[in-house]
């Protein structure tokens, strides 16, 4: 299905909150309806809405229905690659805010601080996980004798 481009609004260079932004480009800008941002992300549309209502995204209003501009869409994408990761709801929006310039340096200290406990944390389970698989391994192999 090809999507609907309800409107263009101006473009916006802008780099993501965590790297691998992407420079918009200058033609026009492709907005996009709540099903047609459900479909790209993989999200439901309660999903986003559950999104909008912490305050995580702002999509703009065409009369009843929602628009999610190329903003909206980088926002979404930087949800998605929080939650992969392990944030919480609030330390995204916190990392949503610095995307959009109005964070704080001090939460975006809080934002590098948890990044390094997150990492610890992955690091951790990693382990953990790998001394699983070994001693299921054994286990295994125990059994196929």
């Amino acid at each position: 299905m090809k999507p609907n481009y309800l409107a263009t609004v101006p473009p916006r260079v802008s780099e993501a909150a965590w790297g691998g932004g992407e420079q918009a480009s200058s033609g026009p800008t492709e907005v996009l309806t709540i099903s047609q941002m459900a479909d790209k992300s993989g999200l439901t549309p309660r999903a986003l809405r559950f999104y909008e209502s912490k305050g995580l995204l702002a999509p703009a209003r065409e009369g009843r229905g929602r628009v999610y501009t190329q903003t909206d869409q980088r926002h979404v994408a930087l949800i998605l690659k929080g939650r992969r990761l392990g944030f919480t709801i609030a330390e995204i929006g916190q990392m949503i805010a610095a995307d959009v310039g109005t964070a704080a340096s001090q939460s975006l200290k809080m934002t590098r601080e948890k990044c390094l406990e997150q990492i610890e944390h992955l690091e951790k389970q990693l382990h953990e996980t790998t001394e699983a698989l070994a001693e299921l391994r054994r286990i295994q192999m125990a059994l196929s004798q």
